[in-house]
């Protein structure tokens, strides 16, 4: 028989079970029964000592044999789990003890178990479908997890970490530390660069997990094969290093300069060496030479190259633009004037170019541009070499080479009737096409830079070209040419502030959001401070002027885009000097 300290101890244990007991005699008279039931079905323990156990709880009735191992039973709208023993305690009396559970708490915990246990297999398959490698160990650096990532990346076996410490996978040659350590020292993320076996590079990253206490509890390393990343790293600066020599190689123009001593000619395309080899072949031959090509291509640059190669090249060059004086002029011009031979004349009278050109090449540029009659008098010189002046009765010799220029289709004006034919045959004996400059893109960049250079000194910079602008500079269209370049060239110089110019200096680039009449006014107003309203007039339409200049090819088409007469945009031209 249990003393009454033991009594109460045995009292103790069972009040403080989570689930129900009921102890019976073997009468089915309630002994003891615990919180848990009191809890649960609202029985006062005191009330129910010595009852029948079917009078207390009456669904016990349903029990059919208390030899059932276990059996279900419904209280309150709520299944229960009953498992009845037997306990001998004195003598041959026998106590039945009723240990009662609860299905819905059971289920509760069995539903929360297969949770975990569903994460954790959920969590494990993330893990390991990383293609990082992951690797866990405590604050000692004893592994307690690695996927097979990491034994790809890390090329060390899985077998090989079971068990171990990272001390134990260190090796001399290629993991000379872990990571782990580091981390534990310094108790921040650390990330090192590694060489494994093979050769490859990877990047080891440690971070600690700390518990409540601050105390590090776990680190987790990832691995990361970074040997694709590493080898196009170099790759890049090797191609860095490579476009540095490309742009330093074309960054001294002298080497793609064609008759460097006097009035070079930059030549760096095929094309445009093959056309400065036949302006040498004929530059000691007398006959006149017709030159073809858009507007801005530097056609007047080719009659130089053909006049400082030939016999004449001592003598003077003179350059008429057709173009841009009123045909009425043109004769008095191109062949001189007497004294009084017209209303506003020079009373001493005025030599022409022709005659002041003697011995040299006179060039006359947009040779398209000349009316019918004029064409007459330039057909007579070139056949007789004789010039008249306006108002003279005597002729004169005079000994000068033609080169005549123009990006007009003559042969179509000669089939409309706007140029004569036979002096279109007397121009070109010798023709030399002159190819837009998107079309010889070679010449792009050392043009580039050979511009760069001139206005670097011109207005005290230093400015650089970048690969990415010589790229996006080779992909521009050009409508209007070398002009056009030699153009923004000198406005990123002026513009940008940076010292190595960007794509975004490019006036393209900045200015493509805005239309034309924002552009140009917007150029104006960012210089207004301090203007005349007279002053800001005449600055945009000198812009307007400019920029119809670098598109158009004539004074003729000009004065069609603008508008106005052409005298007007001769005299314009003349004003503000372009």
């Amino acid at each position: 028989m249990p003393d009454e300290k033991d009594s109460k101890l045995f009292k103790d244990i069972i009040d403080s079970s989570p689930n129900g007991i009921i102890v019976t005699d073997q009468a089915n008279r309630i002994r003891l029964l615990n919180r848990a039931v009191e809890s649960a079905w609202g029985i006062d323990e005191a009330s129910a000592i010595h009852k029948k156990l079917e009078d207390i709880i009456p669904e016990f009735n349903d029990v059919d044999s208390l030899d059932e191992q276990i059996f279900k039973t419904n209280i309150n709208d709520k299944d229960y789990y009953v498992l009845p023993f037997q306990m001998e305690t004195s003598g041959k009396q026998k106590d039945t003890v009723f240990l009662i559970l609860d299905i819905y708490e059971n289920k509760l915990l069995r539903s929360e178990l297969s949770y975990q246990k569903e994460l954790n297999r959920e969590l494990e398959e993330i893990l390991e479908g990383s293609f990082d490698g992951i690797l866990v160990t405590d604050a000692e650096g004893k592994i307690l997890y690695a996927n097979h990532s990491y034994e790809r990346v890390a090329e060390i076996r899985k077998k090989d970490m079971e068990g171990k410490t990272m001390k134990d996978l260190i090796n001399p040659v290629w993991m000379p530390n872990s990571v782990a350590y580091i981390v534990a020292e310094q108790k921040q993320p650390v990330s090192k660069r590694q060489i494994v076996k093979s050769g490859r590079h990877i990047i080891v990253t440690g971070r600690p997990v700390f518990d409540k206490k601050g105390n590090i509890k776990k680190i987790v390393i990832n691995a990361r094969d970074i040997t694709e990343i590493y080898e196009l790293t170099e790759e890049l600066q090797r191609s860095r290093e490579m476009g540095k020599m490309y742009l330093e190689s074309y960054s001294e123009p002298a080497s793609y300069m064609e008759n460097n001593g006097k009035s070079p000619i930059l030549a760096a395309s095929k094309e445009m060496r093959s056309i400065l080899s036949l302006a040498k072949k004929v530059a000691n031959f007398q006959a006149t030479v017709l030159i073809l090509g858009e507007s801005g291509v530097g056609k007047e640059e080719v009659a130089k190259y053909i006049h400082n190669n030939s016999l004449r090249s001592e003598k003077p060059f003179v350059v008429l633009n057709c173009g841009a004086i009123p045909a009425n002029l043109l004769e008095s011009e191109l062949f001189g004037y007497e004294k009084g031979a017209f209303t506003g004349a020079v009373q001493a009278g005025k030599e022409g170019l022709l005659e002041a050109a003697d011995g040299g090449t006179v060039f006359l540029d947009e040779i398209g541009e000349t009316p019918l009659d004029f064409q007459v008098k330039l057909l007579r010189f070139l056949e007789s070499k004789e010039i008249r002046r306006v108002g003279a009765v005597e002729s004169k010799n005079i000994d000068v080479r033609i080169i005549a220029a123009t990006n007009r289709d003559l042969a179509q004006m000669v089939e409309e009737g706007t140029f004569r034919e036979d002096l279109y045959y007397r121009l070109n004996v010798v023709q030399i096409d002159v190819p837009p400059l998107r079309k010889r893109v070679d010449d792009i960049m050392p043009l580039a830079f050979l511009y760069l250079r001139r206005y670097n000194e011109l207005y005290n910079q230093e400015k650089l070209l970048t690969h990415e602008v010589i790229k996006e500079l080779e992909k521009y269209p050009w409508a209007g040419n070398v002009r056009q370049l030699k153009n923004v060239i000198e406005n990123m110089v002026i513009v940008s502030s940076n010292d190595y110019l960007q794509t975004e200096d490019l006036p393209w680039v900045t200015q493509e959001m805005r239309s034309p009449s924002q552009k140009m006014v917007g150029a104006v107003l960012e210089n207004s401070d301090g203007m005349s309203l007279n002053e800001a007039t005449e600055a945009l339409e000198k812009l307007m002027f400019q920029r119809a200049r670098e598109t158009c090819g004539t004074t003729r088409e000009i004065a069609d885009k603008l508008k106005v007469n052409q005298s007007t945009v001769v005299r314009k031209l003349r004003k503000y000097n372009l």
